[in-house]
């Protein structure tokens, strides 16, 4: 029985756009990620035996998008097989599809081009502690889980614990309740450079001759009956933001 050729992903967004969107973009990142700066890849050979869904990526978070971008080359050149490299151009032809990566509402509608990166593959949420600029206290919403959980059964998912570019922040126990709730396989990444190399957005090069890293991880060992502020601290430490470690920022 062949299965139906799929046209949309989980959420309605057309694969075809898809393709063009991360072709024309992934031209521009391959350029300054290969030339204009240079990046070293650790441990991406770990994303070789992977299941295609219920993964569930942590990262220090540099930039809103650069950072992004990167692991989306990182994880298209490992589907054809080439791994701790990312200068295998040739992936753009036909990239991964089903990447995810959550990120703040507000981020993702302030400008035609965040608009566009938000339909490769952002679920939105609306921040329970920040919005517009001013500190709130709000509860989670759940249709924003529903989201995420969507993307987590389609696919791989990419998450900033800290839900800022500032390093050292404290890190949001909503990631370590999903992850309890949901007990994918989680993948720490450490990342630097990108806020050198590029303005905040990581839309902007700040900075030439950068030399950029992104560091995979062995998953991540937890126990559904960890609670979620063990887990979280285990994030935190796996992804070297733990404040014992400021000596350490460049």
């Amino acid at each position: 029985m062949r299965l139906p050729f799929k046209t949309h992903d989980a959420f309605g967004n057309s694969l075809l756009i898809k393709r063009f969107i991360i072709f024309y973009f992934g031209l521009i990142t391959w350029y300054r990620f290969n030339w204009v700066n240079k990046t070293s890849i650790e441990g991406a050979e770990k994303l070789k035996d992977l299941p295609k869904q219920k993964v569930i990526f942590v990262s220090n978070h540099q930039t809103y998008f650069a950072d992004v971008a990167c692991m989306y080359h990182v994880f298209g050149c490992a589907k054809w097989g080439v791994f701790n490299r990312i200068n295998f151009i040739w992936f753009l032809l036909n990239p991964p599809l089903n990447i995810y990566f959550i990120a703040a509402q507000e981020t993702m509608k302030s400008g035609l081009l965040p608009k566009l990166f938000a339909y490769v593959g952002s679920v939105s949420i609306k921040r329970s502690w920040r919005e517009a600029g001013k500190e709130i206290n709000r509860g989670v919403d759940p249709g924003d889980i529903r989201k995420i959980e969507t993307a987590l059964n389609s696919g791989w998912v990419i998450t900033f614990p800290q839900g800022t570019t500032r390093p050292y922040a404290i890190g949001r126990r909503g990631t370590a309740q999903l992850i309890r709730n949901n007990n994918p396989i989680v993948i720490p990444v450490v990342v630097d450079g990108f806020r050198r190399a590029f303005d905040r957005k990581g839309l902007l090069v700040k900075k030439r001759g950068v030399d950029l890293s992104m560091k995979f991880k062995d998953p991540l060992e937890y126990s559904k009956d960890d609670s979620p502020q063990v887990i979280l601290e285990k994030i935190m430490a796996a992804i070297e933001q733990l404040p014992v470690n400021k000596n350490n920022d460049n």
